[in-house]
């Protein structure tokens, strides 16, 4: 297991299997069959404890909030570090672009500043 950032370990921008999971976890979670998911498990909740259900009843659905919320975290700090990083190798083209046009030189950074702009498209 590494520490090292997600995006360090594909600097060429590959997508792994990893990646493909969590971008199709993310459009999941941010759809309405999922809201509907969640506010049934939250109804399912408060159905057990209303009507007095055994004790397992009422585990049962704490802890399978208490999953989908953990599962939520780890999702969104993903999708975080994701967006982080492609904001700073769009800063970093940008920079790269400035300082070449300062300099009177046109080259490498301009296609790796037109490259980074359509980092989603490629993704």
């Amino acid at each position: 297991m590494s520490i090292e950032h997600p995006s360090e370990k594909n600097p060429h921008g590959k997508v792994g299997r990893f990646e493909k999971f969590a971008e199709l976890a993310s459009n999941f979670t941010s759809s309405a069959g999922f809201s509907v998911l969640c506010v049934l498990l939250v109804a399912a909740f408060l159905v057990a404890h209303a009507l007095h259900l055994s004790m397992s009843w009422q585990h049962l659905t704490g802890d399978a909030m208490g999953a989908v919320a953990l599962l939520l975290l780890a999702l969104l700090k993903n999708s975080e570090r994701r967006a982080e990083h492609a904001i700073q190798r769009k800063l970093d083209a940008i920079a790269a672009a400035l300082l070449e046009q300062q300099e009177g030189k046109g080259g490498k950074a301009h296609h790796d500043l037109k490259r980074a702009i359509r980092l989603e498209e490629q993704e």
